[in-house]
């Protein structure tokens, strides 16, 4: 039997352990957009998944997982807005989330402001923690795509 689900945690321990998963899906993002790709590995235990819901593509493992986010080009910009972020405690050690999240992107980026676009992604993840050593961490993340599309590949600047 789970002893670990059996007493409902203190008020204030259920608060920092939602705080800690919803730091997570934030630094997620955060890393993939503006750190270096493959660091999100890092935010997952060491046997964690990345899944899409639709297709075969998941991915198992931090070595795995440092490989396929660190494999994104070079020159893409990116921006991820995150929101409705819904974290519940399913025990002292474990918890799940969902949050709808919309992406805006482009490859072949040189630097500069661009002129607005759509989004690309538009969806929700819902997402497994697990505690590890006093640590938060994502167990699996599943992404649910409701409007999407490819990614934008800009041309070259015209030499002046």
């Amino acid at each position: 039997m789970d002893t670990d689900a059996m007493d409902p945690p203190e008020p204030l321990d259920r608060l920092i352990a939602e705080r800690a998963c919803e730091r997570l899906v934030v630094e997620f993002v955060r890393t993939l957009d503006l750190g270096e790709p493959g660091d999100v590995a890092e935010l997952f235990t060491p046997d964690g998944v990345w899944v899409w819901a639709e297709g075969d593509r998941r991915i198992e493992g931090r070595d795995a997982l440092r490989a396929y986010f660190g494999a994104r080009p070079a020159d893409r910009l990116s921006r991820r807005l995150c929101t409705n972020i819904l974290v519940t405690l399913t025990s002292a050690s474990t918890a799940t989330a969902s949050t709808y999240f919309t992406t805006y992107r482009v490859d072949g980026h040189t630097g500069g402001m661009l002129p607005p676009r759509l989004p690309v992604q538009v969806g929700h993840y819902e997402d497994r923690f697990r505690k590890v050593d006093g640590r938060w961490l994502l167990a699996e993340r599943a992404l649910f795509l409701d409007f999407g599309g490819p990614t934008e590949r800009l041309e070259p600047a015209a030499p002046r």
